[in-house]
């Protein structure tokens, strides 16, 4: 081949090459890489809470054997771990706040200042994560879950849309992934991405295998994590996680929820992949102290976001997830 002709054909590469780029990137308000959703169609602002059907329901609850409660929030709290800047205080001004009234009854207010479900335990919701995108009109856009841009929900007092009101209450089975426990360790190391052949044989350590897991249930990882929540300097430092292989895994197992006693993600594949493209919600910071000491694997597991406009719920103390074995 002679030089010209190898110049004409590593010419002609490069245009494909450019041409396809193009064709992936040249994304539409109305259809682009992952919207409109596949199952739920373009206008679905609830995500992986459409799995939470009457029968799913019914499923979850015949897990109930013992009726015992577990909480699995911790208890918001001056100086828990709170990420980078983020705020929690509570105060109250007097105290008694208010009376004595009609027959010397007195009362209690309190006064809250903090980023409402940033912080302690916390579930993303749709409106969380973005991306920027290069779109085909030449334009610039920040699009979140269901291919909604930041321009249909941007408001400086609420998300006009994605809010978490449009988030149905989870009532499903929950499934523990002890993946700490499969390592036999107390806590994974510092920034252990966990991968698939170890949820999977933590799977198995559990008597269970990918085709025990159902559309709609609630994966939990414990990386033992949730052993460092007191000392928030220790459990702010370099959290494991799962990553791209096992994000995919999720998505494919059809799941309503994920959550951990850490972020869930490493390099935020949860976050993107999961959340923000197949509408699978995140439960941060989890605490399974209780669960793990009842060897509790399969349960009826509950959720019911507090229903506000907003890209976040909080979890415990005002809303809380609970566990029924």
């Amino acid at each position: 081949m002679g030089t010209q002709q190898r110049a004409r054909t590593l010419l002609l590469s490069f245009i494909l090459l450019v041409t396809a780029t193009s064709t992936v990137e040249a994304q539409t308000r109305d259809e682009g890489p992952w919207w409109p959703h596949p199952i739920w169609g373009a206008d679905d602002q609830a995500g992986g809470s459409n799995w939470i059907t009457p029968e799913k329901i019914l499923e979850a609850i015949s897990l109930v054997q013992t009726g015992k409660l577990y909480e699995l929030g911790h208890v918001y709290e001056r100086g828990m771990p709170l990420i980078g800047p983020r705020t929690y205080s509570m105060f109250i001004p007097s105290f008694p706040t208010h009376g004595p009234f009609a027959g010397n009854v007195v009362g209690n207010d309190e006064f809250l200042c903090a980023e409402i479900g940033q912080v302690g335990t916390q579930f993303d919701g749709p409106g969380h994560v973005g991306k920027r995108m290069a779109m085909e009109d030449g334009s610039t856009a920040d699009v979140f879950y269901n291919g909604i841009p930041y321009s249909e929900m941007n408001d400086p007092f609420e998300l006009r849309k994605l809010g978490v009101e449009h988030v149905k209450p989870f009532i499903t089975r929950g499934i523990l992934i002890d993946v700490a426990g499969y390592f036999g360790v107390e806590t994974l190391a510092n920034g252990y991405e966990v991968t698939l052949a170890d949820v999977r044989g933590a799977l198995e350590r559990q008597g269970m295998a990918d085709s025990d897991i159902n559309p709609g249930d609630a994966l939990l990882f414990n990386f033992g994590w949730w052993r460092h929540w007191p000392d928030a300097e220790r459990f702010n430092t370099n959290w494991p996680g799962v990553g791209d292989e096992v994000a995919a895994w999720i998505v494919e197992r059809e799941a309503s929820m994920v959550g951990s006693d850490a972020a869930t993600d490493i390099g935020l594949a949860v976050h993107e992949e999961v959340t923000l493209k197949n509408g699978i919600f995140n439960l941060e910071f989890m605490n399974f102290e209780e669960l793990l000491a009842d060897e509790v694997r399969e349960f009826l597991f509950i959720f019911t976001p507090l229903h506000c406009c907003s890209s976040h719920s909080p979890s415990p103390t005002i809303l809380a997830a609970w566990a029924f074995q």
